[in-house]
């Protein structure tokens, strides 16, 4: 007994080709009868054996053995097309054109269809779409396309509908441009689509405010992670009660960036199961509450600006005390000190292995200090901004010497080469080093001013302003990967011997003489040379491409028949399978010179 059901899959596909398009020409979308016996399909059961064949119509091209197709064979080859004389009903012998979704039907959607088990996902691999094409092929490829085009996609035919419908459904991560008209309606259409959506990713265009705070909480009931940004005319208008509100009823929320938080003004935070926080654009808050006590990421920028009346000590005494498993903390701000740093020491967070401490002026050796006494496990230290000199570093280098791998100090204008080379020579498992705008040329920096009245300070400064600007770097690392220098104007000499270096950035690295500069890095990928002098620019794609041509010839050597002397063997003696495995090598080890 054969019991037709609404949807029919390729597997199931024994119409001839007559049967298939025997419909009454009064019907729109196809016939709504028995393929076998001509009777309505709703209620019906079959009582026609399945090796009958249909009684009325037949075509040419149909034929009795056409009319039994069985799972197997119909698994190995795709069904065979009418002719072209008939193209206009292709379609309809197509598994997903079987059912008819008009615009105008109360009842169904324009993206489903009315099912007792709307959300079974069938398999893809036992379906066949448009023009022959498998499901399969066509989910892999719809799944790739942005939001937009998966919209359109839609619009093509029954099959992409469905296919899309699915996608839609299945999507558990999605990353929208919201545009700057309508965002509220596209993003409750787009969101209604998506009900297993639990990371969301928007880029706004236009001003946001807790409507649509409202309109996410509503849709999005499993929602773990929200990133917000805002382009350059957009206006993050949400305040902090209503920032607290949704991170409160969001039970499942771990996740949370926002930027432009300016008009936040001051917030609570209570959540049980936040672990990442990203707030940046932050300006005069009056209050800053913490109550996360699985809290593991903290990253808190502030706007650069001199009036900001943020109490930081409070807000990190606070934070210590609520978030006692913080991992990694972040803050930007010019109200950084020692005071907030004698704060953050005095929570001891035993499991801080990343801090980030930038734009704070008035942190200080002491303050490293206070960091090296309290976090001996750091990986990840950031001070760039402060006024740390080389002893600093010393201390740095003196108690993490077994742990740090990142070491962040641009923008520190006490910092010397001797630092940095001293830093490189202690810790052997650093791979990343950000020293820019450290050795910096005065005259860069301080304009030049009337001559001072006493000839007697002339010399002296003089001879200072020559050491801060003639000096020399040498480092030599077997593990860096990443080093920057960028806006160095008072470097003068540069020697790497880097094995495992891959990024070099030299920006706006102005007074660095070619003849004084040694790039002995074979592994380096990018180097970064913008605002450089044509020369050292010329130097650097030198020395880059001799180290590629001193790869390519390492070829085979052998000694000569009477063993006196080795000589390098001919290509046609050499293994073709290792000499294109290295030259696959040497490809890939090609490096690239940024000038722009």
């Amino acid at each position: 007994m054969h019991h037709p059901q609404p949807h029919i899959s390729s597997s199931a596909s024994a119409y001839s080709a007559a049967a298939a398009f025997d419909f009454k020409p009064a019907k729109r979308r196809g016939s709504y009868n028995c393929g076998r016996c001509g009777l309505p399909k709703k209620g019906h059961v079959c009582q026609v054996n399945s090796g009958t064949s249909p009684t009325s119509t037949s075509t040419p091209t149909s034929s009795p053995a056409a009319n039994t197709i069985e799972n197997s064979s119909s698994a190995s080859r795709l069904p065979q097309p009418p002719p072209l004389r008939q193209s206009s009903h292709l379609r309809r012998a197509l598994s997903f054109d079987d059912i008819d979704i008009r615009c105008d039907s109360p009842e169904r959607d324009l993206d489903g269809y009315d099912s007792p088990h709307p959300d079974t996902y069938l398999d893809p691999d036992d379906e066949i779409v448009s023009g022959g094409l498998l499901a399969g092929c066509l989910w892999e490829v719809l799944r790739r396309l942005p939001p937009a085009s998966l919209l359109a996609a839609a619009g093509v035919c029954k099959g992409w509908r469905e296919t899309t419908k699915r996608l839609w459904r299945a999507a558990a991560e999605l990353k929208l441009m919201v545009p700057p008209r309508g965002q509220l309606r596209f993003m409750g259409l787009v969101l209604k689509k998506c009900p297993s959506l639990v990371r969301l990713s928007l880029k706004m265009e236009s001003d946001v405010d807790a409507t649509m705070l409202a309109c996410i909480a509503f849709s999005c009931p499993h929602l773990e992670s929200m990133e917000i940004s805002t382009s350059s005319r957009a206006v993050n208008r949400i305040t902090g009660d209503e920032l607290g509100r949704f991170v409160a009823d969001k039970r499942c929320l771990t996740s949370l960036k926002m930027e432009g938080c300016s008009n936040l003004g001051g917030f609570v935070l209570s959540s049980s199961s936040l672990s990442t926080l990203w707030l940046s654009d932050l300006y005069s808050l009056s209050k800053m509450v913490f109550n996360c006590p699985n809290l593991k990421e903290i990253s808190l920028e502030f706007s650069c600006q001199e009036n900001d009346t943020t109490d930081l000590t409070t807000m990190v005494d606070g934070m210590g005390r609520s978030c006692p498993k913080l991992q990694n903390i972040h803050i930007a701000s010019l109200r950084l000190s020692h005071a907030v740093v004698l704060s953050l020491t005095a929570a001891n967070l035993r499991g801080l292995r990343m801090l980030s401490l930038v734009l704070g002026l008035e942190i200080t050796d002491a303050s490293v200090a206070a960091i090296a006494s309290s976090y001996s496990r750091l990986e990840l230290l950031d001070l760039s901004g402060s006024s740390i000199s080389d002893s600093g570093i010393g201390m740095i280098c003196n108690v993490f010497p077994n742990t740090l791998s990142r070491l962040l100090l641009a923008l520190c204008p006490n910092i010397t080469s001797s630092g940095i080379q001293f830093a490189t020579a202690q810790l052997p498992l650093l791979e990343l080093m950000d020293c820019g705008m450290t050795i910096c040329d005065p005259d860069s920096q301080n304009p030049p001013s009337e001559q001072s009245g006493d000839d007697s300070e002339v010399p002296n400064a003089l001879n200072n302003k020559l050491h801060l600007m003639y000096q020399k770097l040498i480092i030599k690392h077997s593990r860096l990967k990443k080093l920057s220098l960028w806006g160095c104007s008072g470097l003068d000499a540069l020697c790497l011997n880097c094995p495992e270096l891959k990024d070099l950035n030299l920006n706006s690295c102005k007074n660095l003489h070619p003849e004084r500069l040694l790039l002995q890095c074979p592994s380096l990928q990018n180097v970064h040379v913008s605002g450089c002098q044509e020369l050292l620019v010329g130097a650097i794609k030198g020395q880059v491409s001799d180290s590629i041509t001193s790869l390519e010839n390492q070829f085979q050597l052998k000694r000569s028949a009477d063993g006196s002397k080795r000589v390098r063997a001919p290509d046609c003696l050499s293994p073709q399978t290792s000499d294109g495995k290295k030259r696959r090598r040497v490809m890939e080890r090609q490096c690239n010179v940024h000038v722009g």
